[in-house]
C-alpha cells in the first residue's frame, strides 16, 4: 500500500506537488526495471547497469548528480570553462536523457553549433553565452525578479542572470543602463523596481549602483560586480570591494561576473 505524502509546515503546496511528481516518476521507473527483470525481459546485469545511475551517473570524467533536482528543486547546471567540448556534450546528453531542464553557462557559439547537432532543440543566448533547453515546466516563483545594470557593458552578465532565472521558473523585469552617471534614468524606472520581489543589480567601474538602489527599497538585493572598467578597476575587484562595503542593509554580494550565481540565489528567494 502506497503511503500518502503530506506537505510539512511552511512547504509551498505547488513545490510539494512538483517534488512528489518527480519522486513518483523515479519510483515508477525503478518499478518498471524490476518488473522486467522478474518477467525475464531484462537481465540482472543490464538492470544493474541502468540502476547504477541512481542517484548519480559516473561518466569517469564527471559524476552527474541526477538526485540534485529532488534535493534542491533544480537540476545540475553545467559550468562550461575548463571542460572539453566532448565532455560538455556528454554531460548535457546525460541530463536531458533523465528528462531534466538543461543550462550550460559561459560557452561560445562554436560549442553551440556542435552541440546542436546532438541536441537540436537547445537554444543559445549569444550575450549571456548560455545554452539552455526546457523539457519540463518548473515551479513558478512568487513574484518578479528585477535585473538592473549600471551600463550597457554589464548586459552580458545580466543576460546570464536572466536565462538562469527564467529556466528556474521566474518572471524577469529587465532594467538596463541606469547607472550613477545619470541617476534620473534609475528613478524613471522606480515603479517597476519597487514591485519586484527580489532585485539583482549589476555594475562594474566603482560598483556604486547596488548601494543606491538598496537605499530606496526594502527588497532583498543581490549585487553583482563585473570586470567592466579601466585599469584601477582591477578587473572587477574595485566594484566587488565597494559592494561588500555597501552602507545600506539588505545587500548580498556574489563573485565577479557571476550572473548565474545571482540568478540562482534570486530564484531561491523568490520561491520561499
Amino acid at each position: 500500500m502506497e503511503t500518502e505524502m503530506i506537505p510539512g509546515p511552511g512547504l509551498d503546496p505547488f513545490i510539494f506537488i512538483w517534488i512528489s511528481g518527480r519522486i513518483r516518476l523515479m519510483k515508477s521507473q525503478l518499478e518498471e526495471i524490476l518488473k522486467k527483470v522478474q518477467q525475464g525481459k531484462l537481465s540482472p546485469e543490464k538492470a544493474l547497469q541502468i540502476l547504477k545511475d541512481y542517484p548519480y551517473q559516473d561518466l569517469t570524467f564527471a559524476k552527474i548528480d541526477h538526485h540534485r533536482e529532488l534535493r534542491k528543486g533544480y537540476p545540475e547546471i553545467i559550468y562550461g570553462p575548463g571542460k572539453t567540448e566532448d565532455q560538455i556534450i556528454k554531460i548535457a546528453q546525460a541530463i536531458i536523457k533523465k528528462g531534466s531542464n538543461l543550462l550550460i553557462t559561459k560557452v561560445g557559439p562554436e560549442l553551440y553549433r556542435t552541440l546542436k547537432k546532438k541536441i537540436p532543440r537547445a537554444k543559445y543566448n549569444p550575450l549571456a553565452k548560455t545554452i539552455s533547453l526546457r523539457q519540463q515546466k518548473p515551479v513558478l516563483g512568487k513574484g518578479k525578479i528585477a535585473i538592473i545594470t549600471a551600463g550597457t557593458s554589464d548586459i552580458p552578465v545580466a543576460e546570464e542572470a536572466v536565462v538562469t532565472c527564467e529556466i528556474l521558473g521566474n518572471e524577469v523585469e529587465k532594467i538596463y543602463d541606469v547607472g550613477v552617471a545619470g541617476l534620473h534614468r534609475l528613478f524613471g524606472e522606480y515603479e517597476k523596481i519597487r514591485k519586484a520581489r527580489v532585485i539583482i543589480t549589476i555594475a562594474g567601474m566603482e560598483g556604486a549602483l547596488p548601494s543606491v538602489v538598496a537605499g530606496v527599497v526594502n527588497i532583498p538585493l543581490i549585487a553583482v560586480p563585473t570586470s567592466v572598467g579601466y585599469g584601477a578597476s582591477l578587473k572587477g575587484l574595485a566594484a566587488l570591494l565597494a559592494m561588500l562595503n555597501s552602507c545600506p542593509g539588505g545587500v548580498g554580494v556574489v563573485n565577479i561576473d557571476n550572473g548565474f550565481g545571482a540568478g540562482y540565489l534570486a530564484s531561491l528567494i523568490n520561491h520561499l
